[in-house]
C-alpha cells in the first residue's frame, strides 16, 4: 500500500491549488483525479476564456458573499495580488474587463491550467483514480493511506466533469441541502421563435428579489446574466434536496423592459408621442424601447397589432402596454440542470475551521472548494473561492 502525507482528492482548481500549496512545504503529496486530465471544469469557465478572479478589493468583495466571515481568512491568506502573481510570474498576463472581472491576456482558460499543472512537479498525480472509499485511518479504496486528506471534488454540476452526489458520501461530515445554483431557466412557454435575441439593461425579479442584467433567449427558455444571478435566489427560497429528490419548479417571473421610466413616465411620454406621431405604426415606434427581433413576440403576448398607427391606439391598449414593458412575465418550469454552473450547499460550513479549512469532526481532514456550502454569483467570483481555499487547505495540512 502506497503512503502519503498528504492525498487530494479532486484535480480541479481548488484541488490542484491545494496539491501546489501543500507539495511547498516537502510534503509527499499525491492529487487523485477521477479523468484522465485536470482541470475539466476549469477549461469551461468564462465560456472558454476563464474568469480567474474579480479585481475588487477584498473588504468590498467579501461583501459579495453570504457566506462573508467564513471566506475571510483565506480571502486574506491567498489575496488576489497574491494569485495574479502566481501566474505572471510563469508568464501569464491579464486583462480586466467591466465590473472588475479578470481574464487570462491569451483568452484561453487552456492557458491557465497549464501553468496550474505546471507547478505539480513535486506532487503524484494518480488519473482515472476514482474515490469510492475513505477508511479509518485514511485508507483510500484500500491502495493508498495518507496522514492527511484534502476533499475538493466539487458539487453536482456539470456531471461530464467528474462532479458526482457520490463524493458527498466519502466522509460523515454533515451537508446542507444540495442544489443548482446560477442555472438558466426553462419556461413553460415555446420560446424557439425568438430563440438567440438579447434583452439588454433589464431587470428580472421573483418575488421581492430584483436583478439587473441582460436576459437572453434559447429554445427551452432563459439565460443571461440577469436569469444566471436570478436562479440563485429561486433555487434557495424552494425547498429541495437533490441528494433525495430535484425540485418541483411552478414559479413566475417579470422582466422590467424598460428600467429608465416609471409607469407614470410611461404613460406621459404615450401621451405625448401617439398625438405628435400618429401615423407611426406601433411596431416602428416600439424600436424606442426593445430589441427589434423581440417586438413582433411582444405585441403577440400584447394581444396588440403592430400594424396599427399610434393615433388609432385606445386607452386600455395603451395600458396594457405599459403594464407588459413594466412586468412581463413568464411561467418557469425547472432549472436547466445540464448548465448549471455551480452548486448551492454543501459541507456544512460550521464543522468546518475557516482559518485552516479542517473538519472541527475529524482531524486531519480538510475541505476546499465547491464541495463546501459556498457560492457567489458570476463574475470571477467562485474561481476566487476555489483558489483561496484550496491554498488555505493545503497550506494548513503542510504545516500542522
Amino acid at each position: 500500500m502506497d503512503e502519503y502525507d498528504i492525498a487530494v482528492i479532486g484535480g480541479g482548481p481548488a484541488g490542484i491549488m491545494a496539491a501546489i500549496a501543500a507539495s511547498r512545504n516537502s510534503s509527499k503529496v499525491i492529487l487523485l483525479e477521477k479523468n484522465r486530465q485536470l482541470g475539466r471544469k476549469l477549461l469551461l469557465t468564462g465560456g472558454g476564456r476563464c474568469n480567474i478572479t474579480n479585481l475588487k478589493p477584498i473588504k468590498k468583495l467579501l461583501n459579495i458573499y453570504p457566506q462573508k466571515n467564513f471566506l475571510k481568512h483565506s480571502f486574506f491568506t491567498f489575496t488576489n495580488e497574491m494569485l495574479l502573481s502566481f501566474f505572471q510570474e510563469k508568464g501569464l498576463d491579464f486583462i480586466e474587463e467591466d465590473d472588475n472581472r479578470i481574464f487570462p491576456e491569451t483568452e484561453k482558460s487552456r492557458d491557465v491550467l497549464k501553468v496550474l499543472t505546471d507547478c505539480l512537479d513535486d506532487v503524484v498525480i494518480s488519473y482515472n483514480f476514482e474515490v469510492k472509499t475513505i477508511t479509518e485511518g485514511f485508507i483510500i479504496n484500500d491502495k493508498i493511506k495518507a496522514d492527511k486528506v484534502i476533499i475538493a471534488t466539487g458539487g453536482v454540476t456539470y456531471p461530464q466533469t467528474g462532479c458526482s452526489m457520490k463524493n458527498y458520501s466519502l466522509t460523515s461530515q454533515p451537508l446542507t441541502d444540495i442544489k443548482y445554483g446560477l442555472s438558466p431557466l426553462i419556461t413553460k412557454k415555446d420560446l424557439s421563435r425568438i430563440a438567440g435575441i438579447t434583452l439588454y439593461d433589464v431587470a428580472v425579479s421573483y418575488q421581492k428579489s430584483k436583478i439587473k442584467g441582460n436576459v437572453l433567449f434559447s429554445h427551452v427558455g432563459l439565460t443571461g446574466p440577469g436569469i444566471i444571478n436570478l436562479s440563485n435566489l429561486i433555487s434557495e427560497s424552494i425547498t429541495y434536496n437533490l441528494l433525495e429528490r430535484g425540485p418541483d419548479l411552478d414559479i413566475e417571473i417579470a422582466i422590467d423592459l424598460c428600467q429608465d421610466f416609471t409607469r407614470e413616465e410611461l404613460s406621459e411620454k404615450f401621451t405625448n408621442d401617439f398625438q405628435l406621431k400618429g401615423k407611426t405604426m406601433l411596431k416602428n415606434y416600439l424600436k424606442l424601447f426593445l430589441t427589434n427581433g423581440f417586438i413582433g413576440f411582444f405585441l403577440d403576448e400584447c394581444g396588440l397589432d403592430g400594424e396599427t398607427q399610434l393615433s388609432r391606439i385606445n386607452k386600455k391598449a395603451k395600458n396594457r402596454l405599459i403594464e407588459k414593458l413594466k412586468r412581463f412575465t413568464l411561467e418557469i418550469t425547472g432549472f436547466n440542470e445540464d448548465l448549471a454552473k455551480v452548486t448551492i450547499g454543501g459541507v456544512d460550513l460550521s464543522n468546518v475551521n475557516a482559518k485552516t479549512m479542517e473538519s472541527t469532526l475529524t482531524p486531519n481532514l480538510y475541505f476546499a472548494g465547491e464541495v463546501l456550502d459556498l457560492h457567489g454569483p458570476t463574475g470571477g467570483y467562485n474561481l476566487k473561492i476555489a483558489f483561496s481555499t484550496g491554498f488555505l487547505a493545503g497550506l494548513s495540512a503542510s504545516e500542522k
